[in-house]
């Protein structure tokens, strides 16, 4: 397997958390389960004509989407076929830096796969990061191509977000909104239009990612702590929440194997 990173240059680094490449032929798992973040990225299939959509909770029903996504913000997790992983390139964006490049809403991609070439103008761009004889001169023509995109004006995430996200963290949804002297309605509405979640659900993914690094973090962890550090009522409050993200309790992700924490082998 051949994992690589790459820091986005100071042009778009306010809205662009990282780009990564991914060659991962011949896995002996069949699929992996992908934890939600709360971010949107694009997500480019070098290898194939194709990704998999598994449509969780339609009795497993399995269709293709095309070559070039758009992956919405989730509020549970996706399950990845590991066939798609052969060879993938993919931009992460900060909470609410996806707007200045896409033409959509955040919300409108809210637990989607949307074609790239829908939102943003994106002919040839596969060929293009085909043509790189490495990872990192991929990763370099992918970021080349975003920033041409945006005909010279700098992209920057609404202040009024990243003051939301941070508050977030520490106070509940109203008395964000009273700290930021906005109505909950108007904060809700910001938060849907610029992340793709509601406030409410932003919180509880925030929390749900608390725990996924205490855990990730720890070799054998006691329940009712964890629970408490991370905010929650108790240890079985704790347990249902995790497994409404992640399909699975909290035990069983501790002792799956793992390379990444919200990546899960199955």
């Amino acid at each position: 397997m051949i994992y690589v990173e790459h820091k986005p240059d100071a042009t778009i680094k306010s809205c662009v958390r990282l780009l990564w490449y991914c060659k991962a032929p011949g896995l002996l798992h069949t699929h992996e389960r992908i934890l939600p973040r709360g971010e949107m990225q694009i997500i480019v299939n070098l290898a194939g004509d194709a990704l998999t959509n598994h449509s969780l909770g339609q009795d497993g029903a399995v269709s293709a989407l095309p070559s070039c996504i758009v992956v919405g913000p989730r509020g549970r997790y996706d399950l990845v076929d590991t066939q798609d992983l052969k060879e993938l390139v993919g931009v992460v964006f900060w909470p609410g830096g996806a707007a200045p490049f896409l033409r959509e809403d955040a919300g409108a991609f809210f637990e989607r796969f949307i074609a790239l070439e829908d939102v943003l103008s994106c002919r040839e761009i596969r060929t293009l990061l085909q043509g790189q004889p490495s990872p990192s001169q991929k990763l370099r023509a992918l970021e080349r191509w975003l920033e041409a995109g945006l005909t010279g004006r700098l992209p920057q995430r609404n202040p009024v977000v990243i003051q939301a996200l941070n508050l977030l963290r520490q106070h509940s949804v109203r008395d964000a909104a009273r700290l930021l002297s906005i109505s909950e309605r108007r904060l809700h509405q910001i938060m849907k239009t610029e992340v793709g979640l509601s406030p409410k659900v932003w919180s509880r993914v925030q929390r749900f990612q608390h725990a996924i690094s205490l855990l990730q973090a720890r070799t054998e962890p006691r329940w009712e702590q964890l629970a408490l550090a991370c905010g929650f009522y108790d240890q079985s409050h704790f347990c249902n929440e995790f497994k409404a993200f992640s399909g699975i309790d909290p035990s069983t992700y501790s002792n799956s194997p793992r390379l990444w924490a919200n990546h899960i082998a199955e």
